[in-house]
């Protein structure tokens, strides 16, 4: 897997480091990076079913409009 390599200010790396529990910067960010995506496609499964619902109503509004 590639490497990225990014600068951070010192206080915001401390501080994610604290929250997250963890003793080095690397792993701090790579925690947070994860659970932001994991947070990401929780929420696209959950909207992307909520759109699944919704589309037969809206369609057969639109029809019935029409």
């Amino acid at each position: 897997m590639a490497k990225v390599t990014v600068s951070l200010d010192a206080d915001l790396a401390i501080e994610v480091m604290m929250l997250s529990g963890t003793r080095s910067p690397q792993d701090a960010v790579e925690l947070l990076i994860r659970d932001f995506l994991a947070r990401g496609r929780r929420t696209e499964a959950r909207t992307g079913e909520a759109q699944q619902t919704r589309q037969p109503a809206e369609h057969d509004q639109i029809a019935a409009e029409g």
